[in-house]
């Protein structure tokens, strides 16, 4: 599918989705002018929640009002962006308890619920300004484990070559009820300060949704963290995985 160019498209924090209020699809689609991250042309498409790699994917909202997509990488932890956290009025980040994970969700229902009891988030993270942008991660822990282990999706220690084949997909903006995603997506390269930039498309709610990668083997994994997206074109920054798992050892 055709994608823009990435000059002068400046980059946003791909901010949270605000909750709605009843649990439906949003009954219009929302003006192209106000989805950072899709473009002109739209490649993203409805996906199975019970299949994987979607199937280690869920919901993550806070009860201040914000939504974002999160992965599930061990029974009992999630991984999300750090942006995600942050209190919107206060410039803090929230009280880990009133986060809570829908694993699976769907319309109103969900393949398991669990309560964060703790976050990490990534090294010299400043709430107030949403940088640096490569410590834009958390790794949330619950309060009961929400998936058995076969399901937990494993972060890539090594960063994607250009044109590696990529996926992404979440609980966005215009359809914040059901998984959407970009299945046909590549790695661009590797910036300066050491974020993946990729041609995935996606917009506001999929902030913290796994970039995904396959392995060798079968299998998915996680190669980078959904943080930034471009103004007008299918192309965002990604807090890649390697990194993450760099700061957790």
């Amino acid at each position: 599918m055709p994608r823009q160019g990435f000059a002068n498209c400046g980059l946003a924090l791909l901010l949270l989705a605000p909750l709605a209020g009843a649990a439906q699809e949003v009954p219009r689609p929302i003006p192209q002018a106000v989805l950072p991250g899709i473009g002109r042309d739209d490649p993203r498409r409805p996906v199975d929640r019970r299949e994987m790699p979607w199937r280690a994917l869920g919901r993550v909202q806070h009860e201040l009002g914000g939504r974002c997509t999160g992965a599930v990488i061990a029974p009992r932890e999630v991984l999300t962006a750090a942006h995600c956290l942050i209190a919107r009025r206060t410039e803090n980040l929230v009280q880990p308890g009133s986060v809570h994970f829908l694993l699976g969700y769907d319309r109103g229902s969900q393949a398991g619920y669990a309560r964060v009891v703790s976050f990490r988030v990534g090294p010299g993270y400043r709430p107030s300004s949403g940088s640096p942008p490569a410590a834009d991660w958390a790794v949330l822990t619950l309060d009961r484990d929400i998936a058995p282990r076969e399901i937990a999706l494993p972060l890539m220690t090594t960063r994607p070559a250009a044109r590696t084949p990529l996926m992404l997909g979440g609980y966005q903006q215009d359809r914040p009820e059901v998984l959407l995603a970009d299945t046909q997506c590549r790695a661009i390269g590797i910036t300066s300060s050491g974020m993946l930039l990729h041609d995935c498309a996606g917009t506001r709610g999929v902030s913290g949704a796994p970039v995904l990668v396959a392995l060798p083997s079968g299998g998915w994994a996680v190669t980078g963290v959904a943080s930034r997206a471009s103004v007008d074109a299918a192309m965002g920054l990604a807090v890649t995985a390697a990194s993450i798992a760099e700061a957790l050892r």
